[in-house]
């Protein structure tokens, strides 16, 4: 049931919901692969995730596959789930894996449909469980939604830990980051990532060579906390964001975000590379948008989504800072913005050349799952 009426038939799979309703704001995504990386990418949290892709579930799931120690979506939509899995790698059922971590879902839904509202309304909170349709419409219209929320609270390490061993030492925020972000970042050096409330004062006590901003969920206007601590480590040190990274630099500079109708979510999204004209094809996953006429003067608009037009990335003017509002590291994915971790090693005073990254490979210093239960 979606907040504004709409209401859609289907099966419930994974975990049964708590006091028989999931609630959250639904979004779409167009990956044809990689569910695994996209469920349990934290900068989900507060959403129920639609997949545009029908068939779902068919090669299963692995712990080598998560993008953090857990999901932190709010629940699962899918149009097929696949009734069993094949793939050497699996480990469990995409069904045994939402179970084990308290996400519920619902299968057998015309997504379809459900796409084409979402494109032409905006996102929505919505609800779904076995339960009454006026109970399902009152959950929906009780949800909050993303704005004006400070979800990365709810996702960020309570310490920090550090991954990988190298030549330049980086302090990543930790907004949300995914795993596969730090396994770009340790072919660079060693890692430390730290709480999102770290102050500027602690970072640069640790003498970093650079410092990166990771993605995350939710409204970047709620995290005002991590905008001054960026803003205090402009032109001290070299600064890279992604994502929310990229929307905090922005607000840091001066700049203002807002909310897209539906967000982009993900793995086919085209962007132009100002400078050259060649085009990328990304993996995205954000509701918000940064605002490039509130940085006038401030910034170099270094990439456009060809989609919509949206800003997609800036360079500090009189600072060694920039970011983007893709996923470079994918997972899932394209890797054609790879060459952005290498630009991010040259403004450390590196090489600009990345270490190889065998297949399968994940640094030391990755946090543990969880165990698993409810949110």
């Amino acid at each position: 049931m979606l907040a504004d009426g709409s209401v859609f038939e289907g099966e419930l799979f994974g975990a049964i919901p708590a006091a028989g309703v999931a609630s959250g704001e639904v979004v779409f995504n167009t990956v044809l692969s990689g569910y695994q990386e996209v469920l349990t990418d934290p900068s989900y949290a507060g959403q129920i995730v639609t997949f545009t892709y029908p068939h779902i579930g068919n090669y299963g799931a692995c712990a080598t596959d998560f993008e953090s120690t857990r999901p932190y979506c709010r629940g699962v939509v899918v149009r097929d789930l696949a009734r069993r899995h094949s793939n050497y790698r699996a480990e469990s059922s995409l069904d045994a894996l939402l179970i084990r971590y308290g996400i519920p879902g619902i299968a057998g839904v015309d997504t379809r449909r459900l796409t084409r509202v979402i494109r032409d309304v905006g996102a929505l909170p919505a609800a779904f469980g076995d339960a009454d349709e006026s109970v399902l419409r009152a959950a929906a219209q009780a949800e909050p939604g993303t704005s004006g929320v400070d979800l990365v609270a709810t996702v960020t390490t309570p310490s920090s830990y550090v991954v990988g061993e190298g030549p330049r030492r980086i302090v990543a925020f930790d907004f949300g980051i995914k795993h596969t972000i730090l396994r770009h970042l340790a072919r660079l050096g060693t890692v430390e990532v730290v709480p999102a409330s770290t102050s500027a004062a602690e970072v640069l006590a640790r003498r970093p060579d650079g410092v990166f901003l990771s993605n995350g969920p939710g409204d970047p206007a709620m995290v005002p906390y991590a905008s001054r601590a960026i803003g205090d480590l402009l032109g001290q040190v070299p600064i890279f964001g992604i994502c929310l990274g990229h929307q905090l630099l922005s607000r840091a500079l001066g700049g203002t975000t807002f909310k897209l109708p539906f967000g982009h979510h993900g793995g086919n999204h085209p962007v132009r590379h100002q400078a050259s004209g060649r085009i990328e094809i990304t993996s995205q996953n954000h509701n918000f948008c940064v605002d490039p006429a509130s940085l006038e003067g401030k910034v170099e608009v270094t990439h456009i989504n060809l989609n919509d037009g949206t800003n997609e990335g800036i360079r500090a003017l009189g600072a060694p800072a920039f970011s983007v509002q893709y996923h470079p590291e994918a997972g899932p994915g394209p890797h054609d913005a790879e060459y952005l971790f290498a630009e991010f090693d040259r403004l450390m005073g590196g090489s600009g050349v990345l270490r190889n990254e065998p297949y399968g490979y994940h640094p030391v210093g990755l946090p543990a799952l969880a165990s698993g239960g409810s949110r």
